[in-house]
Formats: structure tokens, sequence, C-alpha cells
């Protein structure tokens, strides 16, 4: 059962996915660049190294802001802090570095991989988070199908 504490807009099966996600993600984005991104890194140009050593600390930037932000909703889902608390900027999303175009289309396949997944994903949280500013009301799925039913009828 879907189940949300009464000041969070997010149910826990959606906060328990985008956990998931991010340690994968962010497993995936270690072994890479501690492997053979390493190696992938060396047959570059100097320039192209230095933009896949930013890239692989924007990544890694960007993935760890994600699992700072769904550590601060599962506390939430818990109870072990209020929805006051976790909408305080310091637990807020935070931003995520600005990836040039240009350099990640010269990086090797899979840290150009790494870097549009963790993108896709921190924009997916922030939309989540900017969401919650608008202080929708969770509603369950039985009320909604309630609702609707008293529309139709």
């Amino acid at each position: 059962m879907l189940r949300a504490a009464p000041d969070s807009p997010f149910h826990a099966r959606l906060i328990d996915g985008l956990y998931g996600e991010a340690m994968a993600l962010a497993e995936d984005a270690r072994g890479y660049f501690d492997g053979i991104g390493r190696i992938e890194r060396e047959s570059l140009d100097p320039v192209a190294r230095v933009a896949f050593s930013c890239e692989s600390l924007k990544v890694t930037t960007r993935l760890m802001h994600i699992i700072a932000w769904v550590l601060t909703q599962r506390a939430v889902e818990a109870g072990e802090m209020g929805w006051d608390d976790a909408r305080h900027p310091v637990r807020r999303l935070g931003r995520s570095p600005e990836s040039e175009v240009e350099q990640v289309e010269t990086l090797p396949k899979h840290a150009r991989s790494l870097t549009h997944a963790s993108l896709d994903l921190h924009r997916r949280v922030e939309r989540l988070d900017q969401l919650a500013d608008s202080e929708m009301p969770v509603v369950s799925p039985a009320r909604m199908l309630h609702a609707r039913l008293d529309q139709a009828f």
C-alpha cells in the first residue's frame, strides 16, 4: 500500500525508486570513472582529458545532490523530519553543474551516457522539488476514483 507522511507530497515508492536509480547510477559512475574510464581518459588529447575530468566531477556532484535530496524525503516519510524542515534551503536539491554540450559530445561513449543520465535524473528530481512548492494536496488513489465517480454520476 502506498503511504505518505501527512505533510509530504511524495509517496514512498516514488522516493524508493529514485533512491535505487540514483544509487545504481552512482555505482556505475564510480566503477567507470575509477576503472575503464581512466584508461579511456588517457587516450584523449589534453583538452579533452580536462573536460573528461571536469565532467566526471559534475556527474558525481549531481548524483550526490540527488541522493541527499532523496534521503531527506525518506527522513520525512519516516517521520524523522518535518516537511517544513525538509523545505529549508540547505536541504533542497542542489543546483546541477552546467555541462557544455560540445565538450560532452567529445567524451567517450560511456562517459557521455553517464553525463546524460545524471542530467536527466537531476531534471526529474528538480521538477519534483519545485512541484512540492506548489503545495498540491496529497490525494489517495481511492479518493481520486471516488471524485471521478461523483463527476460521472
